[in-house]
């Protein structure tokens, strides 16, 4: 442990700021945290099945189900039966999902501005990795 506290109070901090930032940056969307989180792997690659969006943005299946239909409801994606197997879905983006592109990676990269405005980009490469390692010593524990 730190001698600053609990490592686990920082990232909760984080995420309470980050959840906070992220439902005001979000309302002129009517979206919030959860579906800005399915709708960024969709601006890389439309039309994923909706088991890859959980694994993806490591999620619970009902959390990602109603997240998908809130964005159904706002008009922001469909979804479509998966030719291969009948008992999933892809889902696409509609043209109203792709017009606010632009505008939620701008609400990302400025939050990344934020949270990282005092570091030079070799300390901000150095923390990403940190956190990816974190995230992957995590994972190893919870999948056992």
């Amino acid at each position: 442990m730190s001698n600053k506290g609990f490592i686990g109070k920082f990232v909760s901090f984080l995420y309470r700021y980050n959840q906070m930032y992220l439902d005001k940056e979000l309302r002129p969307y009517n979206i919030g945290p959860g579906q800005f989180y399915l709708l960024m792997p969709l601006f890389k690659k439309d039309g994923v099945n909706q088991e890859s969006l959980v694994q993806s943005i490591n999620l619970d299946k009902a959390n990602v189900t109603r997240a998908v239909q809130k964005l159904v409801e706002e008009g922001y994606v469909f979804r479509q039966r998966n030719d291969d197997d009948r008992r999933s879905y892809r889902i696409f983006l509609t043209d109203k999902g792709r017009a606010i592109e632009p505008g939620l990676k701008k609400i990302a990269s400025e939050w990344e501005n934020i949270l990282l405005s005092n570091f030079d980009s070799d300390q901000r490469q150095t923390i990403v990795n940190s956190f990816e390692d974190m995230i992957k010593n995590v994972s190893r524990i919870m999948e056992k």
